[in-house]
């Protein structure tokens, strides 16, 4: 609504039938003749005759200035309209041309196809120009078909209309991104391409005086080696891990300055409370080292004197200490519940895709996920994670390590695991938070042996809110609870390749207005014989497991 005089209103109306989209202006009676004009520069103009003055006043002028504007901010830069003043910025990963950046921007790192590269997620978005339309595809398909298009440069999605015929488009962008806005009215998220950060390469001296090197030293190490290699070789490991221990608790100490809650206990201080890394006080030995016991670093860190360090760990606790205790379990309500759900989701998203090197942590659970003072989740326990490098996707073990009910199929019978894997046990884990049930329960009915088994059944006779934990049903709301479900049935079917990527589920999660594809029915695992869950808790031996486990499902 505008006014255009004293005695008279301008009223402007959106209007979007579904296949139509316009502006409707409408004016009150005895107003004095109006008129919308576009110039040569793209601005709109609506304006009205003034009698007195027998000329033309200006209304409304959109957009105000040269900001907004068709590709005011060059190629690859976006106004952003986010604060006080509008400017020109560059998109993630570019640099400005030169010092006036409505020039345009240049990317950092150039594309290249035979090298690594990764989207990084922008959000607020109003998307670029001359992008290509593409119809009836899911979330992960639109991903796929930038991902695998070397020359596609972004991409997004988005969930239209109910009245339009099909409720999803996606859109994909090859070279340069031009005429993008960055604004708190526009609800859109660009995947944009950046190329890996490159790897440092040594100088041509250095090359060829390192094999030079090498071949002089040669004979002398083996010598050497044979010589000592039993004293040296033990020598040289306690040295290397002292040093590494070192260089970790030398930065911890600069923290510690600048964080009074820090915790951090001196390298002496752990060597006698392992007595000298003993292997008397070792529990085993994880992908990432040696673990040793709990009380002997306890006793350490008091015999130091690092009182925060022991303050800072008796305020946290797991997850499953929480939410299967029933004198505590009223502290996680609904919203610490999916701040929790949330907070899982992004941690395992940054393992997967953020990190340098990709990590399949292999045994995330309740028990794992610790609770700071405000109930933040912090994923912990990575004595099983193993590491993917470059482009690998997915390997395999003859040894089957981790806890019973939230192993993937594919990892229980083949040994086989990859990013799905942690997936499949996010959504047991999902699950167990909504319910506030374990996977494997002595309270679930004798038809139900356990929890994917019994929200199935209730997914399917559409009575899923009967999974809700009743400390906190009366007091959730329906529709976050049930995406949660529906995001959880998604985690566990027993493909793999159906199973959502944690990107997604994130996205899923995040965004309530979000079309899920319907989950197909999981399978599940069961004991024979009747064991119990303590004795299937943590499984160790051949992946040839037909003779402790049955599969149940389609």
């Amino acid at each position: 609504m505008y006014p255009s005089s004293p005695s008279s209103m301008v009223y402007q109306t959106i209007v979007n039938k579904g296949d139509e989209f316009y502006l409707e202006i409408v004016l009150s009676g005895g107003s004095p003749y109006s008129w919308i004009m576009l110039d040569h520069t793209g601005t709109v103009k609506l304006l009205t005759w003034d009698s007195n003055s027998s000329s033309s006043i200006v209304i409304s002028e959109r957009p105000k200035g040269s900001y907004g504007l068709y590709d005011s901010c060059g190629p690859n830069g976006y106004c952003d309209f986010t604060g006080t003043v509008p400017a020109c910025q560059c998109l993630e990963g570019f640099k400005a041309i030169s010092p006036n950046s409505s020039r345009g921007c240049q990317r950092m790192e150039p594309l290249q196809c035979s090298k690594g590269n990764h989207f990084v997620a922008m959000p607020e978005m109003r998307v670029p120009d001359k992008f290509v339309l593409l119809w009836n595809r899911s979330f992960e398909q639109c991903a796929a078909e930038c991902s695998q298009n070397c020359s596609c440069t972004a991409y997004a999605y988005a969930n239209l209309s109910s009245a339009m015929a099909d409720k999803s488009r996606c859109l994909v962008w090859t070279g340069e991104l031009v005429d993008t806005w960055k604004s708190s009215n526009y609800g859109e998220m660009l995947y944009l391409r950046l190329a890996d950060p490159p790897v440092k390469m040594k100088t041509n001296t250095v090359k060829i005086a390192l094999p030079v090197i090498a071949c002089l030293l040669l004979p002398v190490g083996i010598a050497l080696v044979c010589i000592c290699k039993f004293k040296a070789g033990k020598w040289r490991k306690k040295e290397i891990q002292k040093k590494l221990m070192l260089g970790y608790l030398t930065a911890s100490s600069e923290l510690e300055d600048t964080n009074a809650e820090f915790p951090f206990v001196s390298f002496d201080d752990i060597v006698a409370a392992t007595d000298n890394f003993s292997d008397s006080n070792m529990l085993g030995r994880g992908g990432f080292g040696k673990v040793y016991k709990k009380d002997a670093i306890m006793q350490g860190m008091l015999e130091g004197g690092k009182e925060v360090a022991v303050k800072r760990i008796s305020q946290g606790s797991g997850l499953d200490a929480f939410l299967f205790d029933t004198s505590r379990k009223h502290v996680l309500d609904w919203p610490t519940r999916f701040k929790i759900v949330k907070g899982v989701a992004r941690g395992l998203l940054y393992l997967h895709q953020d990190s340098r090197l990709t990590i399949i942590h292999r045994d995330l659970k309740a028990s794992n996920i610790l609770l700071d003072t405000e109930m933040a989740p912090k994923i912990s326990d990575f004595g099983m994670a193993r590491i993917f490098g470059g482009n690998q996707q997915l390997a395999n073990t003859t040894r089957v390590l981790g806890t019973y009910g939230y192993m993937s199929p594919e990892y229980v019978t083949r040994g086989a695991f990859s990013v799905k894997s942690d997936t499949y046990s996010f959504g047991v884990l999902l699950l167990e938070i909504v319910s506030g049930l374990k996977i494997i329960s002595t309270k679930f009915i004798t038809d139900f042996p356990n929890l994917i088994a019994y929200t199935w059944r209730l997914w399917e006779d559409g009575n899923s809110m009967e999974l809700v934990d009743s400390s906190v049903a009366e007091n959730c709301p329906a529709h976050e609870v049930l995406r949660c479900i529906h995001v959880g049935l998604l985690c566990v079917q027993d493909n793999p390749n159906a199973r959502p990527l944690m990107s997604s589920v994130v996205f899923m999660l995040e965004n309530e207005t979000t079309l899920l594809p319907a989950p197909k029915q999981p399978v599940y695992y069961a004991p024979r014989n009747n064991q119990t869950e303590e004795t299937w808790r943590n499984i160790e031996g051949s992946v040839n497991t037909s003779t402790i486990t049955t599969l149940v499902g389609r």
